[in-house]
């Protein structure tokens, strides 16, 4: 006989995760699917352990300017590569198990395995294989009112850049090798290429960083691309935009990679390439087609509120389909299973999902960026401010970067904000709450904002908008 339950969820990332657990707080008996370990890409292989390799990068990057701060350090101060991959794993087996005390605190009922829909409300279960090569689950039969995938997104492969695990990687293997490279060639500058190209340039790797399209991160305002391009350069890093890869080959010293810009053709001669072109849902062998759930693109597609075109089947997070981000999945996730539960929830408001990148100097923006303001014909006013006028940057030694806010001209709407430079991605937060209450300039204004902090700048950059300017 089947398993029954009101509600199941297929795959564990946050947002797999978060769901289920709101929908067992919400009276459904809940279980979550999972084929490799809970956590799903972003705690085991993603977000949390990416992030523990970059303060390793960041901490190398500090021992390295201990002068600036008036210190000096006897011997020379270098990475024990092996050492700092194991911690970065330890942290991400300390949140797996943080998953697992969830789900039993909680009640929700976990099932080990490869979920495949039968039909509407069905589902089988069979065994499957996690990260460390262990046949997890058993063949089971799963019946739900309510279906949600979550099943996420893997790294997307191209024909110039086959991923083979030693000379061609993803960001998998970027994250657990144990071998660093001497030299990298990072094909692709969104978030997760210019991340790890700035981890493995502080673990003394030679980096080339090449993007097909004209700047840097090229989903963020062109002024924070400007930016970061700088700070990359500066720190030694080989940057190419305009530039893609056509193909790689092996030979006695390592790999020839063919980069091709409008003018000119080159070889680069390295070690391994780390393909960072984009991502893919994860749609297949889930039955989609079999009961009808359309898709588009690699991406199943939803309403609002998550429903797909078969009623009792949700989707939500990357398979969803783009911002490829946790903390949209989780959100995305939380509506959906309210929306069901019959509560009144808001659709989700993608023009205020925040997107960070990790790197130093780091990236965070929320809204419009100036084009796409000025594309639309808005009338705006936009205010920027370096964080070399920042007393607690200048103090702290991060003077790279800045604030650039918009508002609307006419009512003060906040229209954007968009910060590169140390603890942007903390700062954010400020500015996504702040449009979530329609926020105009005003409230900014006569928000006090705590001295020395790098907070300021987001006042500064306001006042800077409407002709204040005050220091600066």
């Amino acid at each position: 006989m089947a398993d029954q339950f009101d509600l199941v969820v297929v795959g564990s990332g946050p947002g797999g995760y978060e769901t289920a657990i709101r929908a067992t707080q919400l009276g459904f008996k809940t279980a979550i699917v999972e084929r490799d370990k809970l956590g799903g890409v972003c705690l085991n292989v993603g977000c949390i352990p990416t992030k523990a390799l970059l303060k390793s990068a960041e901490m190398a990057s500090y021992a390295s300017h201990l002068a600036d701060y008036g210190l000096s350090l006897e011997g020379t101060v270098t990475a024990d590569f092996p050492k700092v991959i194991d911690r970065s794993r330890k942290v991400a087996s300390k949140m797996n198990k943080g998953v697992q005390y969830l789900m039993r605190k909680n009640g929700v009922e976990v099932i080990l395995g490869h979920a495949r829909l039968q039909d509407r409300g069905r589902l089988s279960v069979r065994p499957s294989v996690d990260m460390d090569g262990k046949s997890i689950g058993r063949n089971r039969s799963v019946t739900a009112t309510h279906i949600i995938l979550a099943t996420g997104a893997r790294a997307r492969a191209i024909g110039s850049l086959p991923i083979d695990g030693k000379n061609i990687i993803d960001y998998r293997g970027a994250l657990l090798q144990k071998r660093r490279p001497a030299r990298l060639l990072v094909a692709g500058a969104g978030a997760i290429g210019v991340e790890f190209a700035y981890f493995y340039h502080h673990m003394g790797t030679k980096v080339t960083l090449v993007e097909l399209l004209d700047r840097l991160v090229p989903v963020e305002d062109a002024d924070v691309s400007k930016q970061l391009a700088r700070s990359f350069k500066r720190a030694g890093m080989s940057v190419m935009t305009g530039t893609g890869v056509q193909k790689v080959e092996q030979t006695n010293s390592g790999l020839a990679v063919t980069i091709k810009s409008k003018s000119s053709t080159r070889v680069v001669e390295v070690d391994q390439v780390l393909s960072a072109v984009g991502v893919a849902g994860n749609t297949e062998d889930m039955g989609l087609e079999q009961v009808g759930v359309r898709t588009e693109r690699g991406h199943i597609m939803t309403d609002e509120f998550g429903r797909t075109s078969v009623p009792g089947i949700y989707a939500i997070g990357d398979v969803a389909g783009p911002p490829w981000l946790a903390h949209k999945a989780s959100h995305e996730g939380i509506i959906c299973v309210e929306k069901i539960a019959g509560k009144k929830v808001h659709a989700l408001n993608k023009d205020n999902i925040p997107g960070c990148t990790y790197c130093q100097p780091q990236i965070a923006s929320v809204g419009y960026t100036e084009a796409r303001a000025r594309e639309e014909n808005l009338d705006i006013k936009v205010g920027k401010f370096p964080f070399s006028a920042s007393g607690k940057a200048s103090a702290a030694g991060h003077t790279d970067g800045f604030v650039k806010i918009i508002y609307d001209a006419k009512y003060g709407e906040l229209l954007g904000c968009h910060i590169i430079g140390h603890d942007a991605t903390e700062l954010i937060a400020e500015v996504v709450a702040a449009r979530t209450l329609e926020t105009t300039h005003h409230e900014i204004l006569e928000a006090i904002h705590p001295h020395p902090t790098l907070s300021e700048a987001i006042l500064e950059a306001t006042r800077a908008a409407l002709g204040q300017s005050i220091n600066v």
